[in-house]
């Protein structure tokens, strides 16, 4: 279970202590600890959303499922990419894997691109 605290004053942050583990567990230390320190809290509010028209039912997707996160199961990630139609890629990483894998989260979004101009 990712270690999301409860919520104060209508925000939610993840325990700082448990971080590195469940968000950033193939970062260095230091990074994964600077990441904690400097989290921004997320308002409860933004989880009553509603999406009227999601964009992947019209458009292309692409999806890069981090094989190693902890905050979002694989097996869930995939079922998400699989529901929205997407192009799908994996990659070793964590749920941080845009800073842990640069250079796989910048292919997937060249494909996109790419994809999208076709």
């Amino acid at each position: 279970m990712p270690p999301i605290l409860p919520p104060k004053d209508g925000y939610l942050l993840l325990d700082s202590a448990k971080f590195a583990g469940s968000f950033a567990a193939d970062l260095r230390p230091e990074l994964a600890q600077f990441m904690a320190a400097s989290q921004v809290p997320w308002g409860v509010d933004a989880l009553k959303g509603t999406v009227i028209q999601p964009a992947w039912q019209v458009k292309p997707s692409w999806y890069l499922v981090a094989k190693d996160d902890k905050m979002i199961p694989p097996p869930v990630q995939r079922q998400m990419a699989t529901r929205a139609g997407a192009k799908v890629e994996e990659v070793a990483g964590s749920h941080a894997v845009y800073v842990s894998k640069p250079a796989a989260v910048a292919a997937i979004i060249e494909k996109a691109a790419h994809g999208a101009a076709d």
